[in-house]
């Protein structure tokens, strides 16, 4: 089974072969602008290994508003944007990370599906290679629909620093 590297240094998302880890395909991301770190409320992306513990939208429209992994039935565009200003956008399609890692991404204050932290679409206009998220992983919509069709639950995802 693939598994996915996300590489906060370099804001770089890979997917790669289990054997081998020969790079299958990659995109550009923008992991949390307070940088990683694994705690309850420090808006920061957590390190370590993860899995896919669900994927939310099969079927939205590309640009389908989430919140709360509910479709809220609108259509992102800049017009919604000014409209609700402090929205945290989350687009199109949700992979829900869970860490593996007791004590380190899992469980307690570290507990990275309790801090709803998902691979997921944003903005078009929102740059990508920048660390700007509330410590998601968010990457452009067309590319978030292709990983979300690539990769199954349970599909390992690595977040290095």
């Amino acid at each position: 089974m693939a598994y996915i590297e996300i590489d906060v240094a370099t804001q770089g998302l890979r997917l790669c072969e289990s054997e081998g880890g020969r790079v299958l395909w990659e995109a550009r991301v923008a992991t949390a602008k307070n940088g990683v770190g694994e705690r309850y409320g420090s808006y920061q992306t957590p390190r370590g290994l993860h899995i896919v513990r669900a994927k939310i939208g099969a079927g939205a429209p590309h640009g389908a508003v989430f919140v709360g992994r509910r479709p809220t039935g609108e259509i992102y565009s800049p017009a919604l944007r000014r409209l609700h200003p402090q929205r945290d956008w989350v687009l199109t399609r949700i992979l829900w990370l869970s860490g593996l890692t007791v004590g380190e991404n899992r469980l307690g204050e570290v507990d990275t599906m309790r801090r709803y932290i998902y691979i997921h679409g944003a903005p078009d206009e929102d740059p990508m290679g920048i660390p700007s998220s509330h410590g998601c992983i968010k990457m452009r919509n067309d590319e978030v629909m292709e990983l979300f069709e690539r990769v199954p639950p349970g599909t390992k995802v690595r977040v290095i620093a």
